[in-house]
Formats: C-alpha cells, sequence, structure tokens
C-alpha cells in the first residue's frame, strides 16, 4: 500500500522525490561512509529491501528507498528509512 505525504513528516531529514525518499548523510571521513554504506547493505540484506546507495564526495552518501513492486513509497520504505537512521545514529 503507497504511503501519503504526510505519513511521511515522521521521518527526521527524508524527502520525497517523485516515487521515492531519500535522504543525504554527512560523515568525517571516507572510512566512516564506507564503513555506514555496509551497514546499510547488511540491513538490506537481512530486511530483502535493497536501496539505491551512492558515496560520493568522500564522505556522502544518499539513499534512495521506493518498493518498485509497488510503484511507490510504502511502509516498508519507511521501517527501512528508520532502521537506516538508527545505524547513522549510533
Amino acid at each position: 500500500m503507497l504511503l501519503s505525504k504526510e505519513k511521511l513528516q515522521d521521518l527526521d531529514g527524508w524527502s520525497m522525490k517523485e516515487d521515492s525518499i531519500e535522504k543525504e548523510f554527512v560523515f568525517d571521513d571516507f572510512k566512516k561512509a564506507l564503513g555506514f554504506v555496509n551497514e546499510v547493505g547488511a540491513l538490506a540484506e537481512k530486511e530483502d529491501h535493497h536501496p539505491n546507495i551512492e558515496l560520493f564526495a568522500y564522505k556522502k552518501v544518499k539513499i534512495t528507498l521506493s518498493t518498485h513492486s509497488e510503484g511507490g513509497v510504502t511502509e516498508k520504505d519507511t521501517d527501512m528509512a528508520t532502521g537506516i537512521d538508527k545505524l547513522f545514529e549510533t
């Protein structure tokens, strides 16, 4: 089931982009950014829900989430976004 923009407001820093949500994370250095990418990858494998992950400018990571089979953002995406935020906080 696709989610409304109002339901997405609870996600801190995530923004709606057409049929997906995205957020940019900034780290102190490349090593920390790459470690985060690997943690997100492990979470994605565990949840069987795989985001687009972009590592750029040596210390920035952009995550994009969408449920392609549903054609937009679903609860699966918001759950993954919450999990990714928790990884970033630790």
